[in-house]
C-alpha cells in the first residue's frame, strides 16, 4: 500500500514538475492528459479515487488515535503498536501530500488554460487596436469619426492593461503554485529517508519480538 502510494505522490509530481517547466511538447502532453481526466467520466473516477483515499486517511488517523489512547491507557506501547502507529502516521502524510498535489495540479492546469486564453484575447485586441489606428488615419477629415474611434482605442487600450494586470496576476500565483510543490517534493524525498528507517526498525523490532517470544 505505501509503495503504491509513493507511485501515485511521484506520479503526481511529474506531472506537476512538467506542468510548472516547458520541456520541448511534454507540457502540452501534460495538459492534454489533465483536460482527458476532466472530460467524459473522468471527474467521476477521480472523485471516487479521492473519496477512496480520504476514507483511508480518516482511517488511518483513527488507528493512530486508536493506538494512541492505548497507550496512554496501559502506559506503555509495545513495539508492534509502535510499528503500526508509524506505518499509519506515514499513510496518512502520503495521502494527504497525494490530496494536496492533486488540488495543485487542477489549479495549474486552470492558469495555464486562463493564460492561454487571455493571450490569445491580448492578441485579439492588439490587431484590433491595429486596425483602428490605421483607419485614424484613413479618415483624418471625419472628425466624428476620429473621436469616436479615439474613443475605442481608448477602451480597447484599457481593457490591454487590465488583461495584463489579470496575466501577471495568474502568472504570481503559477508561481506560488511552483513554489508549493517544490516544498512538497522535498518532503516527499524526506518520507523515502524516513520510510527506509521505518523499515529498518520494524525489521529490528521483530527481531526483539521473536527474541522475546522463543
Amino acid at each position: 500500500m505505501i509503495q503504491l502510494l509513493f507511485l501515485v505522490l511521484f506520479a503526481e509530481g511529474a506531472a506537476a514538475l512538467l506542468l510548472m517547466v516547458k520541456i520541448g511538447p511534454l507540457r502540452e502532453l501534460a495538459m492534454r492528459g489533465v483536460e482527458q481526466a476532466k472530460d467524459g467520466k473522468g471527474p467521476a473516477a477521480v472523485k471516487t479515487l479521492a473519496c477512496t483515499l480520504l476514507v483511508i486517511f480518516m482511517s488511518s488517523v483513527t488507528s493512530i488515535l486508536r493506538i494512541q489512547n492505548r497507550g496512554a491507557k496501559l502506559g506503555t506501547v509495545s513495539p508492534m503498536d509502535q510499528v503500526l502507529w508509524r506505518t499509519h502516521l506515514l499513510e496518512a502524510s502520503l495521502i494527504g501530500y497525494i490530496l494536496f498535489l492533486a488540488f495543485v495540479i487542477d489549479r495549474l492546469h486552470h492558469y495555464h488554460r486562463k493564460l492561454t486564453i487571455l493571450k490569445k484575447t491580448a492578441n485579439t485586441s492588439r490587431e484590433e487596436v491595429e486596425k483602428l489606428q490605421n483607419e485614424l488615419q484613413g479618415k483624418e477629415d471625419n472628425s466624428k469619426e476620429i473621436k469616436k474611434l479615439r474613443g475605442e482605442l481608448a477602451t480597447l487600450s484599457e481593457k490591454m492593461k487590465k488583461l495584463k494586470f489579470e496575466s501577471e496576476e495568474h502568472e504570481r500565483r503559477r508561481l506560488e503554485a511552483e513554489a508549493h510543490v517544490n516544498a512538497l517534493q522535498k518532503q516527499s524525498e524526506e518520507l523515502l529517508l524516513e520510510y527506509d528507517r521505518l523499515l529498518e526498525d520494524n525489521q529490528i523490532l521483530q527481531t526483539q519480538v521473536l527474541s522475546l517470544r522463543s
